[in-house]
């Protein structure tokens, strides 16, 4: 989903103008990203959290050359699903699907 489609959704479920819907989808990114610089994580109930990481320096190499070279340390922001949103986009397990499994061995 393209951040227009997010906006037109949005709107469409609030039933608000698609200019406040980008104001609403922008102070919640603002939101998270101001929070982030912080190194406060983001926790959104039944949604998952959003946490700063921080991968520390390392030892890399070049691809072209394979030479040694130092990676310094970085941070990202990653995202942890909540319960619901895992079981929301796990497969569902089918009849058949336990039928054509391999008997377990006792």
């Amino acid at each position: 989903m393209k951040h227009t489609e997010l906006v037109d959704q949005i709107a469409q479920e609030l039933d608000v103008s698609k200019g406040e819907a980008t104001e609403a989808i922008g102070a919640v990114f603002s939101a998270i990203t101001n929070a982030a610089v912080k190194g406060e994580e983001v926790s959104v109930s039944g949604f998952g959290k959003f946490a700063v990481r921080t991968r520390p320096a390392r030892e890399g190499r070049n691809p072209a050359t394979g030479e040694t070279i130092q990676l310094a340390e970085s941070r990202s922001l990653g995202f942890t699903a909540a319960k619901a949103v895992k079981e929301a986009l796990a497969p569902l397990k089918t009849e058949t699907h336990k039928k054509n499994a391999a008997p377990k061995k006792k």
